[in-house]
C-alpha cells in the first residue's frame, strides 16, 4: 500500500510539470468540444491525432490522449441533454431523460447533475484503479466466453424489458438492432451475410452512422415534419445548480452507478453500452411514487446522474484492463493501445514495472483531469445552454450538416450517407409509433459480441449448451436472466387475482 502511495506521488509530480499540465488542459478541451459535437466521438477523435505521437514525448501525449478521452464522455452528455443528440453511444442513456428535463425547464439541474455525477464517478474510479488494477485484472482473466455470453443475455433482457411502454416494442427494436448486427463478413468463417451483393455493407454496418441516424437524423425529420403542429414546451434555462432535493436525488444514483460501472470498465466484452442501460434500470425501479411518474415525462434527474456516472466509472476503470493486460474493452481503449505500440511500449502486466514512470503519470493526470473538467464545464453550462436559444430551424439544419460530414467524413462514402437518411427515417417511423431506439444499438453493437462468445463457449462445451449450466458463474447469471424475465409477470398476475383485489 505504502508504495503504491509513493508511486502515485512521483506519478503526480511527473504530471504536475507545466508542460503536462497543459496538455491535460488542452486535451480535457478539445475532448470536452469533440463530445458535444455529434458524430464525433473520442475514438475518432484520438484516432485523428494520433500522428503527433511521432513528435511528442509518450507522458505527454498519453496525458493528452487520456484528456480527450475523459472530456468527450462530459460533453457527450451536453448535446443529449439540450438537443436529444447524443455525442456518441454512450450518451443515449442519459439523452432520455436529461432531454425531458430540459424541455421541462430543467436544462441547468441536468446539466450540473451530469457534470457533477461524472466527476464523482471519475474520482472514485480512478481510486480504484489506482488500487486494484493487478487485483482486478487476475479476476477478468478467469471469466470465460459463457460468462462473457449470459452477462450479454442479461444486458438484452434488461434493456428491452425496461425501456419503451411494452416490453413487446421493446424486443422488437432489440430484434432489429440484431439483426443489423450480423449484416457482413461473418467473423469466424469469413462468410459475407445479408450484404444483397452491396461491397460497402461487407464491413457491417457502421454503428456511428446508426446513432447518429436514429437521434440526431430523427430528431431534426421530426422537428420539421411534426413539431410545428405539436404545442412545444420552451426550453426555458433554468439556473445552473441544484436544489437540495436534486442532491438528495442524485447522491445515491451517482454512487450506484459508479459501483454498476467500475466492474464493466474491467471486462473485456463491451462498452459504455450495458453499465449505463443497467444504471438506467436500476434507478427506473428504485424510484418510488412521483419520483417513478418523472421517468419519461418531465425526466427523473435520477435517470440522468446514475447513468451518466455508470459511464464515467466505466470509462475511466477500462483503463485496468488496458494496462494491465493489454486488452482494450471499447474503441478509444483499442486506439489508446495503438498508441502506446506507436512508442515500443506493450501494455501489459509487466508495464508496471517497465514503465513505472508513465503509467502512474497517467493515473495521477486522471485525477488532474477530472478536477479540471468540472472547473471547465461548471461554469460553461450557461454557454451550452446558450444552444437552446439558436431557431429550431437554424439549429437542426446545423444538427443535419454535422451529422452528415461526420458521417462522410468517416469512409468518405456516398453509400453511408444513403445510409444515414435511411436509418434516420426508420427512426422517425419508430418515434411515431413509440418504439425505443436505444434497443436497436445494444442490438447493434452487442449482437455480434454475443454471437461470437456464444460459439467459443459451444467449441469450449464440444456443441452442449450444458456447458452454460455447469459453470457457477454463468449459471447464477442465467437464473438472474430468468427472474428478470418471469418475476415481474408473475408479481402483476399475483396483483390483478380476485384474491387480492381486497389488499
Amino acid at each position: 500500500m505504502m508504495d503504491i502511495w509513493t508511486q502515485l506521488l512521483q506519478g503526480f509530480a511527473t504530471a504536475g510539470t507545466p508542460v503536462n499540465l497543459l496538455w491535460a488542459f488542452v486535451g480535457c478541451a478539445l475532448g470536452t468540444a469533440v463530445g458535444v459535437l455529434p458524430g464525433i466521438g473520442p475514438a475518432t477523435a484520438v484516432a485523428m491525432l494520433l500522428p503527433i505521437t511521432a513528435k511528442v514525448e509518450a507522458t505527454a501525449s498519453m496525458i493528452f490522449f487520456a484528456g480527450i478521452y475523459y472530456g468527450a464522455m462530459y460533453g457527450g452528455s451536453t448535446t443529449s441533454i439540450l438537443l436529444n443528440t447524443p455525442g456518441e453511444t454512450a450518451s443515449m442513456v442519459t439523452a432520455m431523460e436529461g432531454n425531458k428535463m430540459a424541455k421541462s425547464g430543467r436544462a441547468g439541474a441536468a446539466l450540473a447533475t451530469a457534470a457533477i455525477g461524472s466527476f464523482v464517478a471519475g474520482t472514485i474510479a480512478t481510486v480504484m484503479v489506482t488500487l486494484f488494477a493487478p487485483v482486478v485484472a487476475e479476476f477478468a482473466v478467469k471469466l470465460g466466453p459463457p460468462e462473457y455470453f449470459m452477462l450479454m443475455l442479461l444486458a438484452f433482457t434488461t434493456v428491452s424489458a425496461v425501456l419503451g411502454q411494452s416490453t413487446v416494442r421493446g424486443l422488437t427494436a432489440l430484434f432489429l438492432g440484431l439483426a443489423a448486427g450480423l449484416v457482413g463478413m461473418d467473423q469466424i468463417t469469413g462468410q459475407a451475410r445479408y450484404t444483397g451483393g452491396v461491397p460497402e455493407l461487407l464491413d457491417g454496418i457502421e454503428i456511428v452512422l446508426v446513432a447518429v441516424g436514429l437521434f440526431a437524423v430523427a430528431e431534426a425529420l421530426h422537428a420539421v415534419l411534426f413539431e410545428g403542429k405539436v404545442k412545444e414546451s420552451e426550453n426555458r434555462m433554468s439556473r445552473v445548480s441544484m436544489t437540495r432535493s436534486d442532491w438528495r436525488r442524485s447522491i445515491p444514483a451517482w454512487l450506484r452507478g459508479t459501483a454498476i460501472g467500475v466492474p464493466f470498465g474491467c471486462i473485456p466484452a463491451g462498452g459504455t453500452e450495458i453499465p449505463t442501460f443497467l444504471s438506467y434500470a436500476a434507478e427506473k425501479k428504485l424510484a418510488k411514487g412521483s419520483h417513478q411518474a418523472e421517468f419519461g415525462n418531465q425526466g427523473a434527474i435520477e435517470g440522468v446522474a446514475g447513468p451518466e456516472a455508470a459511464n464515467n466509472a466505466t470509462v475511466t476503470a477500462a483503463l485496468i484492463p488496458l494496462l494491465t493486460l493489454g486488452i482494450p474493452t471499447s474503441n478509444t481503449t483499442a486506439i489508446l493501445l495503438g498508441a502506446f505500440q506507436n512508442y515500443g511500449i506493450q501494455p501489459g502486466p509487466q508495464l508496471f514495472t517497465s514503465s513505472s514512470t508513465l503509467v502512474w503519470a497517467l493515473i495521477a493526470s486522471l485525477y488532474i483531469g477530472n478536477v479540471m473538467l468540472l472547473v471547465l464545464n461548471l461554469p460553461l453550462i450557461g454557454l451550452w445552454v446558450k444552444l437552446l436559444k439558436v431557431p429550431k430551424p437554424q439549429l437542426y439544419a446545423g444538427i443535419l450538416i454535422f451529422a452528415t460530414v461526420g458521417a462522410y467524413g468517416m469512409r468518405q462514402s456516398a453509400f453511408d450517407l444513403f445510409l444515414l437518411y435511411a436509418i434516420g427515417v426508420l427512426g422517425l417511423v419508430m418515434r411515431r409509433f413509440n418504439f425505443p431506439t436505444a434497443p436497436v444499438l445494444v442490438g447493434m453493437i452487442l449482437g455480434p459480441l454475443a454471437e461470437a462468445q456464444l460459439r467459443n463457449a459451444m467449441s469450449i462445451g464440444e456443441g452442449s449448451a450444458m456447458v452454460f449450466l455447469q459453470r457457477p458463474m454463468s449459471l447464477t447469471l442465467l437464473i438472474i436472466v430468468v427472474a428478470i424475465l418471469v418475476v415481474p409477470r408473475l408479481l402483476a398476475k399475483r396483483a390483478s387475482s380476485p384474491g387480492n383485489s381486497l389488499a
